[in-house]
């Protein structure tokens, strides 16, 4: 590698919502980043009220009926996590250098090819006690905690109502109300902004001056897209460009292998989207500060003299040191980002061990692309989860779909004037009584029913797991908890500690035990491929010109991107994997 990193290569993405919901409190001490989801004011609050009570921190709740509660509590969390940070960051400057002491935890963790890393050797070769104890110092003094960025969905911005049943105004929205709960916080890091262009929440940014460069370019508070394509980073970082906002981060993640919700490209890959970063970068920079600084000068801001920095990093599918390297070295990728095998790490995210158990047993057909989901994007999962089970009894007794407690999911208005959630106990119902009116035969009822009923409570789902972890009784009835790995998950197969799963990354042990995991761009190809097949054999009617259009653009996006893997990969022996995968898209259409 020709790259030197002052601290660590790579960053832990966002999970569901309970399982890295205080993520930095476990590993932001060790200099690593990673991201809090901010989409759940209630759990925020248990949460908070959770570790006021380990630290011994007077608690003050904020009642839910109180105006702008949920902003009130994300603020409120993300300033006691900052707190927590710092009191774990400055007691690990102060532990001794010796084995097994956190400041030594620190700089053994850190990548060999880390300039920190080769000060701390250099300083384990001293002799001399003084000189020893002096350069302990400077190392503690050149110290950087992770960075606490948050997440919030762009599309997952309900609506809100008054006590007395009135709509509120706009800026009471979930994601609205999350944005702002982060943008008045002690926070001095990014927000990670997913799931598309969302104009009223971007607008609703300028609302801060946080977001704002000061006279030497930097931010209090970052903005960080993550996207899939070029394109897509493109529209969005000009529109926020055009509102005196700079994006500071363009976070590629893959379409589809990766976990969680899946924001599916049409057949663009993953190979020929980092290439056009690397190659358009410098273009984005300039065309973006411009019109950075004409919005600047227009709304009377702070002018700056230069552009600020562009950080572009990735995720989706990585496992080995061999892709982790090759990402940073041959598209120069400032960060990697490492998500579905932390799951699998305890030290990091909340996680009861029924669920460790059942990923460290999955397989290949156990990892799968479902429509469980009642946002209606496609959901990465495993078979055989608690809260699966616990749809299946409510099946069983008749009974299906969940209370929706949490409400946070509700955007249908096929059957009520208020929207409610697909997986919802009241749409279920009402759905079923419709289909019962149609004349379908058995097989199609079937069909029909169980596309109604797979739809699951997430909210709880992805929640539970933190209560799990701590036993904090959350009040609800279903403890049952869902899990969205990415397939990668598959070729991990053990609960590790930190600071192995960081030796696998930084290639000191190898925690893959199996010989026969594919390329992740291979992987990535063979997953669109089975994508695009599966969706042409359920068309039941003749494709029509639109969809037809779609299909062979995505046919000609893959076969672009394969043409470029044997390019790219001319040198390395998956020439044969690659002609496969050409003569299947072939027989696509």
């Amino acid at each position: 590698m020709t790259k030197s990193f002052h601290t660590h290569s790579f960053h832990i993405p966002v999970f569901g919502i309970g399982y890295s919901i205080d993520t930095p409190i476990k590993v932001a001490h060790y200099g690593i980043n990673s991201v809090i989801p901010i989409g759940d004011h209630r759990l925020i609050e248990k949460m908070r009220e959770f570790h006021c009570e380990k630290m011994q921190i007077p608690f003050k709740p904020i009642d839910e009926n109180v105006e702008d509660s949920r902003a009130k509590r994300i603020t409120e969390y993300l300033n006691l996590i900052k707190d927590i940070v710092t009191e774990n960051f400055n007691n690990l400057k102060k532990s001794i250098f010796e084995e097994g002491s956190e400041i030594t935890k620190y700089f053994e963790m850190l990548p060999d090819t880390s300039i920190l890393k080769t000060e701390y050797n250099d300083m384990l070769q001293l002799n001399r006690n003084e000189a020893k104890q002096e350069a302990q110092q400077k190392l503690r003094e050149k110290l950087i905690p992770g960075s606490i960025d948050v997440n919030i969905m762009t599309k997952l911005d309900r609506v809100n109502y008054s006590q007395d049943n009135k709509l509120l105004p706009i800026e009471y929205n979930d994601a609205h109300a999350a944005l702002r709960g982060f943008a008045n916080s002690n926070l001095n890091s990014a927000i990670v902004l997913s799931a598309g262009l969302h104009p009223r929440l971007y607008n609703y940014m300028s609302d801060f001056d946080d977001f704002f460069p000061d006279s030497k370019g930097e931010f209090k508070k970052k903005i960080t897209l993550k996207v899939s394509d070029y394109r897509s980073a493109l529209i969005q970082g000009k529109f926020l460009a055009k509102k005196g906002l700079w994006v500071s981060e363009y976070r590629i993640e893959s379409g589809l292998n990766c976990g969680g919700h899946a924001f599916i490209t049409n057949g663009y890959l993953l190979g020929p989207a980092l290439e056009e970063f690397k190659e358009n970068k410098e273009q984005l920079i300039s065309d973006n500060f411009e019109l950075l600084l004409s919005a600047l000068k227009n709304n009377d801001k702070t002018l700056i003299n230069e552009p600020p920095p562009i950080s572009v990093t990735v995720q989706g599918g990585v496992g080995t040191q061999e892709e982790h390297n090759f990402l940073l070295d041959h598209y120069k990728i400032d960060s990697v980002g490492w998500g579905t095998p932390f799951l699998l790490v305890p030290e990091t995210v909340n996680i009861d061990q029924a669920t460790m158990d059942l990923l460290c047993k999955a397989e290949e057909k156990d990892l799968y692309l479902s429509n469980i989901s009642p946002i209606g994007v496609p959901f990465n999962t495993v078979r055989g989860t608690s809260v699966d089970d616990d749809r299946k009894k409510a099946i069983e007794e008749e009974n299906p779909g969940s209370p929706c407690p949490k409400k946070h999911l509700v955007y249908n208005t096929e059957f009520t004037d208020k929207p409610i959630c697909l997986a919802s106990r009241q749409y279920q119902k009402l759905k079923i009584e419709e289909l019962k009116n149609k004349s379908f035969d058995t097989d199609k009822f079937k069909k029909a029913y169980n596309k109604i009923v797979e739809k699951t409570c997430i909210c709880i789902g992805l929640t539970n797991p933190a209560f799990l972890a701590y036993g904090i009784d959350n009040g609800a009835k279903n403890q049952g908890a869902s899990v969205c790995p990415g397939p990668n998950m598959a070729y991990f197969s053990e609960i590790v500690t930190l600071k192995d799963m960081i030796a696998h990354i930084y290639g000191k042990i190898d925690l893959i035990k199996r010989n026969d995991r594919p390329n992740m761009f291979i992987l990535e190809l063979s997953m669109y491929y089975e994508y695009f097949r599966n969706k042409l054999s359920e068309m039941i009617t003749p494709l029509t010109k639109k969809q037809t259009d779609h299909f062979v653009i995505a046919k000609e996006k893959m076969i672009e991107g394969i043409n470029y893997y044997k390019n790219m990969f001319s040198n390395i022996n998956i020439q044969n994997e690659l002609d496969t995968f050409k003569k299947k898209l072939n027989k696509l259409i």
